[in-house]
């Protein structure tokens, strides 16, 4: 029960963080590496992919393939984005460099999280085939 409680919430987050990159996109576009290409285009495609990641989530037969994308997606944000943001402010004064900076250990955290269901233990929110 714990761990669909921990997956629900999980579902939920990834929807959230993935919507609120169409309502903020700004927010987005304003802590986006200058290197990235396309970065309104960008911003959108990740907040889909996230909303699409989340509702995968739900359906046991894609639950774990959707935990591992999940997983990957967190190593290549933290990778390409996360850790190039934290390098590329000015430092103490700078609200965004110590947002960039507290994020990039709940990166660890997220990815965990997302791990926990990589594993084939899937969670089923109706009609568990093991009950028969």
């Amino acid at each position: 029960m714990q761990k669909k409680i921990w997956l629900i919430l999980m579902i939920l987050f990834y929807i959230g963080a993935g919507v609120n990159h169409f309502l903020h996109a700004e927010f987005y576009l304003e802590i986006m590496p200058s290197w990235i290409p396309f970065p309104a285009w960008t911003v959108q495609i990740s907040g889909g992919v996230e909303i699409l990641l989340a509702l995968l989530l739900i359906f046991p037969v894609t639950q774990s393939a959707s935990a591992w994308a999940i997983s990957v997606m967190l190593i290549i944000f933290f990778i390409c984005i996360h850790i190039p943001m934290a390098l590329d402010f000015d430092g103490w004064d700078d609200w965004l460099w110590w947002f960039a900076i507290v994020r990039l250990p709940v990166q660890y955290f997220l990815f965990r999280w997302a791990h926990r269901y990589t594993k084939g233990n899937t969670v089923y929110f109706w009609g568990n085939p093991d009950r028969q």
